[in-house]
């Protein structure tokens, strides 16, 4: 089964999605808690929060991931993004009710914190390899971090379990996810991949299954379904 993370991004304490990951491209959608309410009603079993504030530095909106996570972990799985960089910030996700975390700009910027969080904590730690081409984007997707594989060595020599991959151009355009990608990166790890970005229908969705064998396990879902391209249910069928 390909087990589906509905998002709910966080910005100024209201749900929104981003356009390729562009601050001020916001759309909003209301409460968060009201979000991940729905999501969760609808059969998810995950549910994926990011802070969009604390990972491009303006802010944080930690209080609604927390409140949100203290509702409903007990229902669902929660998975935390956004400016996890160092031993506080991780630890205030595990401590707020996160199954995992996802650690991005960190990875890029501290490697051997990186390092020592995946062996610290195991599953409970994946890393986002945000994209462009091959090169990967830090701080926000702001700047360039470095070679997507050459981080990937590193990273799976230090035992990372999973790497949840979004294709930056894509994220939020509703132009299909980058099965290429996708592929290049799960044949190159041991490690499980979570798929991110692009999906915009349930096509996407079997052809994302079509990569369990090689390890696409997971894919989160976001503007697809606040645009109504597809409902949960429908997802989570063909997830099936």
């Amino acid at each position: 089964m390909l087990t589906l993370l509905p998002a709910v991004d966080v910005r100024d304490g209201k749900a929104v999605r981003l356009r390729q990951g562009k601050s001020g491209s916001e759309a909003d959608y209301g409460s968060p808690l009201e979000a991940a309410r729905t999501w969760a009603d609808a059969g998810a079993q995950w549910i994926h929060l990011v802070d969009l504030d604390a990972a491009f530095g303006t802010g944080s909106n930690r209080e609604q991931l927390g409140q949100i996570a203290h509702e409903l972990g007990g229902k669902v799985h929660i998975e935390m993004s956004g400016g996890v960089r160092d031993d506080a910030s991780l630890e205030a996700a595990l401590e707020a009710g996160a199954a995992r975390v996802n650690i991005g700009t960190a990875a890029l910027e501290d490697p051997d914190w990186t390092v020592s969080v995946i062996q610290k904590y195991g599953e409970r730690v994946a890393v986002g390899l945000d994209v462009k081409g091959h090169t990967l984007s830090a701080r926000g997707w702001t700047r360039d971090g470095g070679d997507l594989f050459e981080t990937m060595a590193m990273l799976d020599r230090a035992g990372c379990s999973r790497y949840v991959v979004t294709d930056v151009a894509r994220d939020g355009m509703m132009t299909g996810a980058n099965l290429t990608l996708l592929r290049e990166v799960a044949e190159r790890t041991d490690a499980h991949v979570t798929a991110s970005g692009g999906i915009s229908s349930l096509d996407d969705l079997r052809a994302i299954r079509q990569l369990e064998g090689v390890g696409v396990d997971a894919a989160i879902i976001g503007k697809s379904l606040y645009a109504g391209a597809f409902t949960l249910q429908q997802a989570l069928d063909v997830a099936k």
